[in-house]
């Protein structure tokens, strides 16, 4: 099974932290070229030092904030300009704040648009060019279980989520014929920073402790315990290599069978 990335260049998302750091550093291992895309700085700097360089590999930093899509839209326009072809996307973006969708201001539904969907669409304008060019391309996108199966208290993650995903099976659809690939991968729990701020959210609400809580999430899920970051990079890594050449247009829950719908 061919899972070499040499010489190809990956653009991840969101990744001075969490999924989007282990997804950079998966990807490195399997001989990528990383450029690492967020708004801090000094994160992201942490995170390239981490990242493997045993093949020769160059990594990169770009920096913008993902709230503010014409930012991120001159900065990478300018980083391709320069001659860089990007071959490898992970559209990864961190989540809109908890809550009932009944109460959610319409700006909230906007601000998260513009975040996830929009910033997704103007990036993969930008990279498209490269891909098609290569006729190599991997267009994989971090969103969540609730595209299958919406969760409670998310009602602006379910409505957007939903939104990115079906978005991103239209371009599976368009994008084939140039061997390029579209791909969501939906991370359950998994132990992040995010997590641990959904729990903590959910105990004040109970008014029980976190440990509580988080033994209640961890119930309902068939494995008992939640993911790991490198366990979800994994699946990213693998959909990002020519093994998965033909597959595209999937949803692929890593959430330890937690989600119940097919």
């Amino acid at each position: 099974m061919n899972l070499n990335l040499k010489n190809k260049l990956a653009l991840v998302c969101g990744s001075s932290q969490g999924m989007g750091k282990a997804i950079a550093i998966q990807l490195a291992k399997q001989g990528a070229n990383i450029v690492l895309f967020a708004r801090n700085q000094q994160s992201l700097e942490k995170v390239k030092k981490q990242l493997d360089t045993s093949q020769g590999q160059e990594h990169k930093v770009l920096i913008a904030d993902f709230s503010i899509p014409e930012q991120v839209k001159k900065v990478l326009a300018s980083f391709i300009n320069e001659g860089n072809f990007i071959e490898i996307l992970i559209n990864n973006t961190g989540g809109p704040a908890p809550g009932p969708a009944n109460i959610a201001e319409s700006q909230d539904f906007v601000a998260a648009f513009n975040q996830h969907l929009v910033v997704n669409h103007e990036i993969m304008k930008l990279v498209l060019p490269s891909m098609k060019a290569a006729h190599y391309g991997r267009i994989i996108n971090v969103i969540s279980t609730s595209v299958k199966q919406p969760l409670i208290g998310l009602g602006v993650s379910n409505t957007v989520r939903g939104a990115v995903a079906n978005w991103a099976k239209t371009l599976a659809n368009e994008l084939g014929q140039f061997n390029i690939t579209v791909n969501n991968v939906l991370p359950g729990a998994t132990n992040t920073l995010r997590l641990e701020a959904i729990i903590k959210n959910k105990a004040n609400k109970k008014g029980i402790s976190i440990d509580e809580m988080a033994a209640e999430e961890k119930s309902i899920i068939p494995m008992r315990r939640f993911g790991e970051a490198k366990e979800f990079a994994d699946a990213v890594g693998f959909l990002a290599s020519p093994a998965a050449s033909y597959i595209t247009g999937i949803n692929l829950p890593v959430d330890g069978g937690r989600t119940t719908s097919l």
